[in-house]
């Protein structure tokens, strides 16, 4: 099966979409000066006072959503699992950050932090519903 256009076009730019997750990971767990300068006092207290649990949670997210996104461009019917694994990590960080951390992220940040994280669960549930469609219609293998 030929591949369509749509694949490439949601293949380069959820992985575009997903990279910039990968780098405010990286560069906050690598703590690089210039990158955390901009945050404000509360919101660096915030990280420095995440669990262990919430790094791992986050860091799935993060990581599968990159890894769903380079399988999809390698036709790989496992992009699905990825993003579906990416969708759980997003889900479990975000118990800290909205319900168990003092202050949470919604305290720190405001109706901001809801609206940024239901983009990113409602973009990565969509991919994890597009790579499901295209493991169905074939074009995943």
């Amino acid at each position: 099966m030929k591949t369509p256009l749509h694949l490439w076009i949601v293949g380069v730019l959820s992985l575009l979409w997903n990279a910039g997750s990968g780098y405010d990971y990286l560069m906050t767990r690598l703590e690089s000066t210039a990158y955390l300068a901009v945050l404000t006092e509360p919101q660096r207290a915030f990280l420095d006072a995440a669990p262990m649990w919430f790094n791992a949670t986050w860091a799935i997210g993060v990581w599968f959503a990159i890894l769903g996104s380079i399988l999809l461009l390698f036709r790989s019917r496992l992009a699905r699992t990825c993003f579906g694994f990416s969708v759980l990590g997003l889900l479990a960080s975000s118990v800290y950050s909205f319900g168990l951390a003092t202050p949470t992220t919604f305290e720190i940040m405001g109706t901001t932090a809801i609206w940024f994280s239901a983009a990113i669960t409602v973009v990565l549930i969509l991919l994890y519903l597009y790579a499901r469609l295209m493991t169905r219609r074939g074009v995943l293998r």
